[in-house]
């Protein structure tokens, strides 16, 4: 598979370097070349495997030949052995929502689904085989987590990790900050995490810092973040033998309901893609004036949403524009220069051909998990709640799945005010509530991240 860069087409690159790479240069994020469409006989093959089978037929489709098929078979079902589910995740028919269940995983987030993955591919792909590996990832509070998960205590790799300080919940924080492995890092910054986010962006593009510390990432910014995603979409939507089905995702950084549009580019027939953000609500503006301006972080109680640049849409804007890399350099460099950018009619009604959007405030977040639980017996978290009320956009009769993102103990206290019911501790994780928690605090500048990382590797 050869990739290429959103902001510069003339770029090629193999699996391998831009899972090492994480980001473009210049910027730029990653997208293959090709993406295999799939027809109706395939799909039907498709239909019949296992998830775990499923994911080394989609996954091999983006890596090969970097990782021989029965090596990555192998790696896949080592990724998912310990997962609560045999099929890594679960469906449950709630009212007329289907839940996609995805946080059977170590840390109870969806993220655990790609993030176990990456890590066996840094072992298998020998990248820290002869030199240390430093990645580096911004978190919002899962991606953080299911990245220490995955590459604690592995064999030349370090992990720094920066998540925005006293803005995830306090279960999130915990689950990354007890681990206590001589190879993690915690960082909390006195900021956002658009600021964390944009730290790790400067790093990347720094040339001389990236090299000099062998730096990589496991951001959703990473293709194959996206690639391990795309799987549980073929998955849930087999479950429905051919009904019209729309799927309601609930985002900050657009990387998983991006991996859904992939999905849909492979041939699978999704009907719509349907954005659920919180008040930090620049996915529903652009997706629905064409203005993308970021405002300021607004705290809120799902906390993984609170984000107001969302990378991934640059990797749907290539694609809106007709994948002309050219355009897509000057509307990044109109946010950059200018605060925003604005898309046409014409491009606006692309987008809608494939995505809704529609924002959920906390108060309505609250009382939509007050009533899950008193309808259905059945607690969700808070930004699967959102996904919940962004729902009610569907005015048809078709199948609703609704991606169930993160367990909601992860958010114990907004449940408890939401519901006033106590939610026993997950197996995965209650050895790690009593446990000292490490992470420094740090300055919202770059080079004080910069200076911290290379005094922990001196």
């Amino acid at each position: 598979m050869e990739y290429l860069s959103t902001r510069n087409k003339k770029l090629s690159f193999n699996f391998k370097e831009i899972f090492l790479r994480g980001l473009a240069p210049e910027g730029g994020l990653f997208i293959p070349k090709n993406i295999k469409r799939y027809n109706k006989s395939e799909i039907q093959k498709l239909s019949k495997l296992s998830y775990t089978d499923l994911a080394i037929e989609i996954i091999f489709e983006f890596c090969n030949p970097e990782i021989n098929k029965n090596i990555l078979r192998n790696l896949i079902k080592k990724s998912y052995k310990d997962f609560n589910k045999k099929e890594v995740i679960d469906i449950k028919k709630l009212g007329n929502i289907n839940l996609i269940e995805l946080y059977h995983g170590p840390t109870l987030a969806f993220k655990d689904i790609a993030m176990q993955v990456l890590g066996n591919m840094y072992d298998e792909l020998n990248i820290s085989s002869n030199n240390k590996i430093n990645i580096v990832v911004a978190t919002s509070g899962d991606t953080g987590s299911a990245a220490i998960a995955a590459l604690n205590d592995r064999k030349n790799i370090n992990v720094f990790v920066l998540h925005p300080h006293n803005k995830i919940s306090k279960i999130q924080r915990k689950i990354m900050t007890t681990i206590g492995s001589n190879n993690v890092y915690n960082i909390a910054i006195k900021g956002t995490f658009d600021d964390c986010q944009k730290i790790v962006k400067e790093m990347f593009a720094d040339n001389t810092f990236r090299e000099k510390i062998n730096m990589s990432g496991v951001n959703s910014i990473n293709w194959a973040r996206i690639v391990c995603q795309i799987v549980y979409y073929f998955y849930s939507y087999f479950k429905f033998n051919n009904k019209k089905v729309n799927f309601v995702v609930p985002t900050g950084n657009f990387g998983d309901v991006f991996a859904g549009y992939v999905a849909k580019k492979m041939g699978l027939p999704i009907d719509k893609l349907i954005v659920a953000t919180n008040e930090n609500d620049i996915l529903e503006r652009v997706i629905n004036t064409g203005e993308y301006k970021p405002g300021k972080v607004k705290p809120s109680l799902s906390p993984s949403m609170d984000v107001q640049i969302s990378s991934n849409f640059e990797r749907l804007l290539f694609y809106v524009l007709n994948e002309d890399d050219k355009k897509v350099l000057s509307f990044m460099n109109d946010l950059k220069s200018k605060g925003s950018f604005s898309l046409n009619q014409e491009q606006i009604d692309i987008i809608k051909e494939d995505f809704s959007a529609k924002k959920i405030n906390d108060d309505e977040t609250v009382e939509i998990i007050k009533k899950f639980s008193n309808d259905y017996g059945f607690i969700i978290d808070p930004h699967t709640a959102t996904a919940v009320g962004a729902s009610k956009v569907i005015k048809d009769n078709s199948e609703i799945l609704v991606l169930g993102t993160a367990h909601p103990y992860k958010f114990l206290e907004t449940v408890k005010m939401a519901t006033s019911q106590e939610i026993e501790t997950p197996k995965q994780i209650e050895h790690l509530m009593d446990k000292k928690e490490k992470y420094d605090i740090l300055e919202n500048k770059t080079t004080d991240i910069k200076n911290y990382i290379l005094e922990k590797l001196s």
